[in-house]
């Protein structure tokens, strides 16, 4: 008990991807020599599933760049784009299928960047539960946080993926390692990279099972500006050295965790050190998994756009090609026209 005690304390820190089309407007370039302020907001509390940018900021990555980086975090104590629209920040850090929602609702939101090219949401049972894929869970139940959200989205295309029609869904907040291990619910709809880490380090057997049968028509979290601040030379620079700040930190853990513990006080208790760094490797290796840091999957794109609005997720449909840009990518590869 006192060992999923650590992991839950651990978990309550951290309340919890070829062509686009381009904004009509964009703002002018930084002039040569030029450092610009940018406000990046993060939309969790300080964790440690941000270590990049974190690692950005500590190396002088942002400075080297020439960017004036400011980070800021925001949680759940405000809107997830209430800043970015009242230009409070200038980048935020959200999920494609929020800011897809978003711009049904009339803000003006374009992802520039997919960080997690894995979709992080899966359903997490438990080993000896007798369930082998989703299809097993008619007349079983699945909780997850509340109906919003990435695993709210990854519920809607699992239930229309395997037909399902007699599933007890469990809103649960963030409860989901104690719902499992009590048998309150029979399964979870949780992150590969949080979630399930916190179970095995509790002592659960827990098994991951895909979602759907095919590819996810979701895009995980990624990097968005508003159309008319959407500066492809100036955030070119932040995604390199974001970039330079994933590989930093694949490239030396223990280095990394110092970083984020500034951010994380927590992390100076070793078990909670320990779920970290498993954190941070299972989360790397989703900003890791593109064909480029930031590869942003037309296809994917295409295929959310239609789930989205037939799952009346937006209130409006969203055509992809409005919803994000390659031209960020394009600029820092050279291949801007």
């Amino acid at each position: 008990m006192k060992k999923l005690c650590a992991v839950l304390a651990l978990l309550a820190l951290g309340a919890c991807s070829s062509g686009g089309g381009e904004p009509a407007t964009t703002a002018p370039p930084a002039s040569e020599g030029e450092r610009l302020a940018v406000t990046i907001g993060l939309t969790y509390i300080p964790d440690v599933q941000f270590a990049p940018i974190y690692v950005a900021e500590a190396n002088g990555y942002f400075d080297e760049a020439g960017v004036d980086v400011t980070i800021r975090h925001h949680g759940a104590q405000e809107s997830l784009f209430g800043a970015i629209q009242s230009g409070e920040e200038d980048i935020v850090f959200a999920g494609g299928d929020e800011m897809m929602q978003a711009r049904s609702t009339g803000v003006d939101i374009v992802n520039w960047a997919t960080m997690y090219q894995t979709y992080p949401v899966t359903l997490i049972v438990k080993a000896d539960s007798g369930i082998e894929s989703a299809a097993d869970l008619e007349g079983k139940s699945v909780g997850l946080p509340g109906p919003y959200g990435e695993n709210y989205f990854g519920l809607l295309a699992m239930i229309e993926d395997y037909g399902l029609s007699d599933v007890q869904i469990e809103y649960i907040g963030y409860t989901q390692t104690t719902a499992l291990a009590t048998d309150s619910v029979d399964s979870i709809i949780g992150f590969s990279n949080n979630d399930a880490v916190a179970m095995r380090n509790a002592g659960m057997d827990v098994v991951e099972l895909p979602l759907v049968q095919g590819d996810l028509p979701l895009i995980g979290v990624g990097l968005g500006s508003m159309a008319d601040n959407l500066d492809p030379e100036t955030l070119a620079k932040v995604l390199e050295a974001i970039d330079r700040g994933a590989t930093a930190a694949s490239e030396d853990t223990q280095a990394t965790l110092d970083i984020v513990e500034t951010y994380v006080p927590a992390l100076s208790e070793p078990e909670q050190r320990e779920v970290s760094a498993q954190v941070l490797e299972a989360t790397l290796e989703l900003y890791m998994g593109g064909e480029t840091f930031g590869y942003q999957d037309a296809e994917r794109w295409d295929a959310m756009a239609t789930f989205m609005a037939d799952a009346d997720l937006l209130e409006i449909p969203v055509p992809a090609a409005d919803a994000y840009t390659t031209s960020v990518l394009d600029y820092r590869t050279g291949s801007a026209e």
